[in-house]
């Protein structure tokens, strides 16, 4: 049987306004506990690049990147059957309690989905708040090649504006 994999806690700051949903940590991600570990994950690049920041080094500095522009980082599994780190492996998914996220940080106005299946994941399980942007993002992981690193950037510039 599949191991069970469990997400990180939220990574939100009293002022985020934008939060991004994934789906679980990849494999690179849970063994550093880090999101967005895995070398080839053009994440923190992208963030980067439609932030204007030079790309972080670090974890630290990283999560500074984040909290600078009020931007809050979880995901929808909660805990997951997942073989490998392709969204398309995963099973038998519970999800964490974005509804309370969402209620104990009133002022987030952007919610962006990386990839489909953080998408799917959040239509599945919750209902859409009118109050809230929701943005679906192409992911930025490796597997998703039919994306430019250009094309990504101007998909994920509208988090920002």
């Amino acid at each position: 049987m599949t191991a069970l994999k469990a997400s990180f806690p939220p990574l939100v700051y009293t002022d985020t306004n934008i939060l991004i949903l994934g789906s679980l940590p990849g494999e690179a991600s849970l063994a550093a506990q880090e999101y967005y570990a895995y070398p080839q994950n053009r994440f923190w690049k992208t963030i980067a690049a439609v932030t204007r920041e030079s790309a972080p080094s670090c974890y630290d500095e990283k999560k500074r990147m984040l909290q600078k522009h009020r931007i809050g980082l979880w995901d929808l599994a909660k805990t997951a059957r997942r073989e490998g780190s392709l969204d398309s492996n995963m099973t038998d998914e519970t999800v964490n309690d974005i509804d309370r996220l969402l209620q104990s940080f009133p002022q987030i106005h952007t919610v962006a989905f990386n990839g489909k299946k953080a998408q799917v994941l959040f239509d599945k399980n919750f209902n859409r708040n009118s109050g809230i942007r929701y943005l679906a993002l192409p992911s930025t992981s490796p597997a998703n090649a039919g994306f430019s690193f250009e094309k990504l950037c101007e998909a994920w510039q509208k988090i920002i504006g």
